[in-house]
């Protein structure tokens, strides 16, 4: 049996996220909007940081298909977004690299910076993916359960929602600094670019607000938690 790559990644983002949703409405019997919002976002950047150690890890496999990738859209020229999205992975499979390795070979088609070890749009998702995973997941907790005080949990998302809102915006400013915006059209530049970026530029502000109103608060009424 196989599933298809979008259905795997949307998949796996929906039971993080209802696991969260969930486990706070367990505990706590309500909900409140910035915490699902958070949820969803936590959810994706736990996906993200598996994935990006393949960067690392697997770096051969990706040179490997992203030349794949690149030499199926020189045969139909457009963009295989259909086929990626649709790429069948065994479900024995599911949690090796070939998944990610697909991701990062297939977005080589907007950036090609993902194949080359000196670029910092390379070294900045491999530094997301082996830091930001443990302390993802305890604000993640604390979030939900309210485990952690209030103050500490907001310094926790200080550090990490800013870095993510930095290290972001530098990356979007290196990629026009580059001159990579050039080699691809305006309609890619704002789908593959800024639209899967957007994720780490919008949801780290909110981020940052409830963040900062923990330590302000001293407690977790900002996410209708005391």
């Amino acid at each position: 049996m196989t599933i298809r790559l979008g259905a795997l990644a949307i998949g796996v983002i929906v039971v993080l996220t209802a696991a969260g949703i969930g486990g706070r409405y367990w505990v706590h019997g309500h909900l409140n909007a910035s915490f699902c919002l958070l949820s969803l976002f936590f959810s994706t950047n736990l996906l993200i940081c598996y994935w990006e150690t393949c960067l690392i890890l697997h770096l051969d496999l990706i040179r490997q298909r992203a030349e794949y990738w690149h030499a199926r859209r020189e045969e139909t020229g457009r963009s295989p977004v259909v086929k990626f999205l649709t790429t069948e992975i065994p479900l024995t499979k599911i949690l090796s690299p070939q998944a990610g390795a697909d991701m990062w070979a297939y977005y080589t088609l907007y950036d090609g910076s993902y194949t080359d070890r000196r670029t910092y749009g390379f070294n900045i998702d491999i530094a997301n993916g082996f830091f930001t995973l443990v302390p993802t997941l305890v604000l993640y907790a604390a979030f939900t359960v309210a485990f952690l005080p209030a103050y500490v949990a907001g310094i926790l998302g200080v550090m990490l929602f800013w870095q993510w809102e930095y290290a972001t915006s530098v990356y979007m400013v290196s990629f026009y600094v580059a001159g990579r915006h050039k080699l691809i059209s305006r309609a890619d530049v704002a789908m593959y670019i800024w639209g899967s970026n957007a994720t780490w530029l919008l949801f780290p502000l909110l981020g940052l607000y409830v963040s900062i109103r923990l330590i302000v608060d001293g407690d977790y009424t900002v996410l209708s938690l005391r």
